[in-house]
């Protein structure tokens, strides 16, 4: 018979009526498809409002974010490959490096990045450094914007070179200008060419490396895709939705959920279940796999 604790750890560890639905539709997509199925859901959609109350909430990709997902690859057998579901504004560059490396060297290329919804940023990257992507026509990847404070490092320097420019045209300009120049430090613009610079170089390896393995058109794709997907004159927003057939347009190997009604209710199943846990619990983020192994970010209170 077990004891009170017994059943205490017996209960933290089934979860709550959110965490055993959520982990049935994660269970039921490992059955359809025999390969590993990771989530990793950030809440900035719903609770992003709540930064101003209380207190910074990490939404975006950083170094935690490694750990959670060491703790869930422990126990998967390896050789199943990983289908990755994504739902991210994005984040750092260094950390998101660094998440593809680790990724990368616990499943090699075999890992496909599912994308229900949205997939921004340096979620965009994270996808484009898998074998394939799945999105529906419903699903967003966002441009590969690298930012810098808080900003995209593009809009900075065009905003720049703006200035220089309209300064050389009319010199009586430059006072207008120099109220925008005050605010960046001397040592910016450089930072900004290097972040845009390091983002170019990862991102191409990952393409050439895995999504176009052994295509002796490799880097001719890969340099179309960055392009495409970096230039801000054709972005115009970090928040810019770029939808699945733009995303096919570009030459990446894609696959539509609604190619397979299966698959397609599978994967919407797990979205659904964790929208909803970040939408009705004090969850903020979520990585978890279908073995229910997870790590749960979470508000706390005051």
């Amino acid at each position: 018979m077990p004891n009170w604790n017994d059943l205490l750890e017996e209960l933290r560890v089934a979860g709550s009526t959110h965490d055993l639905t959520r982990r049935k539709y994660l269970k039921q997509l490992y059955k359809l498809t025999g390969r590993n199925v990771i989530v990793y859901y950030s809440g900035w959609l719903q609770k992003g409002i709540l930064q101003q109350h209380v207190g910074a909430i990490e939404f975006a990709i950083d170094e935690m974010d490694k750990t959670a997902f060491m703790a869930a690859i422990h126990k998967l057998d390896r050789s199943k490959g990983l289908d990755l579901i994504l739902h991210t504004p994005g984040g750092d560059t260094a950390v998101t490096e660094s998440l593809v490396n680790y990724l990368r060297s616990m499943f090699g290329n075999n890992i496909r990045a599912i994308v229900p919804q949205i997939a921004m940023s340096a979620g965009t990257m994270i996808a484009l450094a898998c074998k394939q992507i799945v999105m529906g026509k419903h699903s967003s990847l966002g441009p590969i914007d690298p930012q810098y404070g808080g900003i995209p490092a593009h809009g900075i320097i065009e905003e720049v070179t703006r200035g220089v420019a309209e300064i050389q045209a009319d010199n009586a300009k430059a006072f207008l200008w120099q109220v925008v120049f005050q605010k960046y430090n001397p040592t910016l613009i450089g930072e900004c060419e290097k972040a845009i610079k390091w983002t170019e170089e990862i991102v191409k390896k990952w393409l050439v490396d895995c999504m176009f393995e052994h295509d002796e058109d490799a880097t001719q794709k890969a340099n179309r895709i960055y392009e495409e997907l970096s230039d801000h004159s054709l972005t115009k927003s970090h928040n810019r939705r770029i939808s699945m057939e733009t995303i096919r347009g570009l030459g990446i190997n894609l696959v539509s959920l609604e190619d397979d009604q299966k698959l397609q209710e599978a994967v919407m199943s797990v979205h659904h279940t964790c929208m909803l846990t970040l939408d009705q619990t004090v969850a903020y983020k979520i990585i978890e796999n279908h073995l229910g192994t997870a790590y749960i970010r979470q508000i706390r209170p005051g």
